[in-house]
This record gives structure tokens, sequence and C-alpha cells, in this order.
């Protein structure tokens, strides 16, 4: 497991906490009854199923599952010191029995990947229990409105704790920027954080019932897991349907596949040379690959033509933009970029197509993606012209600044470009 420095310390931070938590919750470790001694293994046990059937997700570079319910009611119900260990238990199975198959073949990934995974949860724990204790007398009952106030407190500052120690990991290992990474998976999965958290208080009302009805609780947890897999697969199928379309304009004409790829990655840099946030620039990576789909209902006469287009050839090839922004428009994790692949042909003096657009009329990111798709263009040999050498393309690129491309977006190519000639 390739991590850097900045990344190996950081978990080790988390990890040394995360021991010296559970050396000092030990300490209070008591059962008082039967009851209670139930609660806690059936809370491990939850707490393991959870893990072992948590949903990975892809764009977030993290799992979700119903784990946060149970530990934070295990938290309410038993207290901070019996939470920690429910926690580490729980976790520690569930990540040896998933990952035991790398432990021969990558023993640092999996320990790396073991220590720190059990490690944030029980950082998460800690915290919110010293919080929620210090501030009020747990067990919550829930028989009173303020033990509502704090059951949300505690659990909404589980949730943000937790959440903060996994992007953390995933900005330093990925670059990414850390408060729209933080802020984003809060607002996509607020519906199943309140979910969750209504769960949370179903354990602890149905425990001071008895121990059994607990098991009620199982039924609204599975379901939230069932609304984590369905949105999930929405946007793996999302996926997959355009990696099929990408795959069919691949046999038709391979340099549109390439050339699709090639400028997404291409216009990230870009964007990341413009300080823009993440945001912007995973909208930029996602209208990169597929600004060109629309490709797909240009006739071969015309894509594959060896010579210059006739008046009326380049009349059906101005409507593929259109035809890309249509193909993706009703599917919501394109949404944010429909405007910006209908434009991306639009130029700067506003000479371009398909509205006769200019200046910052044009979406940014189509102004990006623009750039991005001539200089590509220029050095990639077609069948009708040799490719550009790449000082060629740059004196081409300074050309167009102020006709074609924007100057802002312009400067940051060649800044880009530059840096990647050996």
């Amino acid at each position: 497991m390739d991590l850097s420095a900045k990344a190996r310390i950081y978990i080790c931070f988390v990890v040394l906490v995360a021991l010296a938590a559970v050396a000092y919750y030990t300490r209070f470790l008591a059962f008082v009854s039967l009851e209670q001694i139930a609660a806690f293994v059936l809370f491990i046990l939850l707490g393991f199923l959870s893990e072992v059937y948590a949903i990975w997700i892809p764009l977030y570079g993290t799992e979700m599952s119903s784990s946060i319910a149970i530990y934070s009611a295990s938290l309410f119900i038993l207290g901070p010191a019996h939470a920690v260990l429910v926690v580490l238990a729980a976790t520690l199975g569930s990540e040896i029995l998933m990952r035991w198959d790398h432990l021969k073949n990558a023993p640092t990934k999996f320990a790396y990947a073991v220590t720190f995974n059990v490690s944030q949860w029980v950082v998460t724990l800690s915290i919110v229990g010293i919080l929620v204790a210090f501030a009020r007398t747990l067990p919550l009952t829930l028989a009173i409105p303020g033990d509502f106030l704090w059951a949300l407190v505690g659990f909404w500052c589980c949730a943000g704790v937790n959440l903060a120690l996994v992007t953390g990991i995933v900005t330093i290992t990925e670059r990414k920027n850390f408060f729209y990474g933080f802020t984003t998976s809060l607002k996509d999965f607020s519906l199943q954080y309140v979910s969750l958290f209504v769960s949370s208080l179903l354990l602890v009302v149905l425990y001071s019932v008895s121990i059994w009805h607990m098991f009620y609780a199982i039924v609204p947890l599975v379901l939230v897991h069932i609304s984590f897999r369905s949105y999930l697969r929405l946007r793996t199928e999302a996926r997959k349907t355009f990696e099929r379309i990408s795959a069919l304009l691949d046999e038709r004409d391979h340099y549109t596949a390439v050339h699709s790829d090639e400028v997404a990655d291409l216009a990230v840099k870009i964007a990341q040379d413009m300080k823009l946030s993440q945001g912007e620039v995973e909208k930029v990576d996602v209208a990169g690959r597929v600004h060109d789909i629309g490709k797909m209902a240009i006739p071969d006469a015309i894509l594959l033509k060896p010579g210059p287009l006739s008046e009326e050839e380049w009349r059906v090839m101005k409507r593929h933009p259109v035809v890309s922004a249509e193909l993706i428009q009703g599917l919501e994790i394109y949404a944010p970029v429909v405007m910006a692949v209908k434009h991306e042909h639009e130029r700067w003096d506003g000479s371009g197509y398909p509205d006769g657009l200019k200046g910052e009329e044009i979406p940014l990111v189509a102004r990006i993606i623009a750039a991005a798709d001539i200089f590509n263009a220029l050095i990639t040999k077609r069948p009708y012209r040799e490719a550009f050498t790449h000082e060629e393309a740059i004196d081409t690129i300074r050309q167009l600044r102020g006709t074609d491309l924007d100057p802002v977006v312009a400067e940051a190519l060649l800044r880009v470009v530059d840096e990647r000639q050996p």
C-alpha cells in the first residue's frame, strides 16, 4: 500500500488516540445485570453484521452502513466505556473477516486498513462519549425531553467526527478538498442519516421495554441499508450505461473514445491549476468524459470522413454537443454538467456553436473542456492531417487566447502542458 508519509502519520496518530481511549475506558468496564451483558453482546453482533454488509460508495471513497445507529445507541444505553468496547470488538472482527485474503499477499495494506478503520470508530465513540457523559447522565432513557436533545447532539456529533476522520484520510491520499468532501457527504446522505438517527432512538426505546424488543429495530435498519444500496445502484447503472456507450463509440471511432479520456485528464489539471474547488474539478472530470458521446448520432460517412466536411455535413456534425446534452440530462449524476457539455464548442469570441455564446456567457466548465479538447486535437494525428508538435500546439493555443479560448483558461492550459513537457 503506497501511502505518503503524511498519510502514515495521520493513521498512526488516530491509532494512538484509539489505544489511549481503550486503555482509559477499560478501567470503567463493569456489568450490573445479565440484561446489560445481553445488550452488550447484541450490540457487538449487530455492529459486526452492519460492518460486514456495508456498502462501498466509490464516488465518496467511503462505506455506508447502519453501524452508526447501533454504535450511538450502545453509547446512549450502556455508556462510553461499554460503547467503546462494543465498537472495538465489532469493527475488529468484521475488518479481519473482510480483509483476511489480503493478509498474505499485502500484509502492510491489511495492517493499515484494519487499524485505521477500527481506530477511527473507537476515537469517534470516545470523543462523543466524553461530550455526552460530561453534559448528561447516561444512560439516556428518553423519558424526558432533554434526553431527546442530548441524543440528537450525540448522534450528529458521532456522524460528524466519524465523517471527519474518514474524509481526512481520503483528503490526504487522494488530494481532495476536505471541506467539500465533508459537506457533500453530509448533504447527499442527509436523509439516510436522519433515518439512522430515528433507528438509534428506536433501539433505546425498545431496550427500555426489554432486551428482546430490540430485535424489532432490525427491520428499519435493514430498510435503511436497502436505501443505501438502491442509491448506489442508480449511480452505478448510470456510469455503466455511459461506459457501454463509450465502448460502442470506440468501435466506430477509436480516436473519439481515447480522446475523451485524455481531454478529461487534461481538463482536470487545468481546473486544479486554476484553484477551483473540488466540486468544480469533479464536474470538469465528469463533463470531459462524456462531452463527445453525442457523436453516436453522427453517421460514419461524416464522423470518419478523411477529408474536409461539406456545409451540410458540418450542419450534422454541429448537432453532436446538443445530442450529448440530451443523452445525459435525465440522469441526476450528470445534471450539474449538462450545460457544460452542450456548450463545449462555444468560443470566447462568440464564433462557436450551437448557440453562439461568448465570453462568460459560456459555462466555466465548458471553457475548460474546450481548451483541453483543442489542445488534445492539435497533438493527435487525424486522418486528414499529421499531429502538431508540442511547440506548434503551444503556439496555436497562444494565438487562440481571447478568440477561441478564454484567456485565463488558456494561460492555465499553457502552464499545465509546460509542466508535462519533459
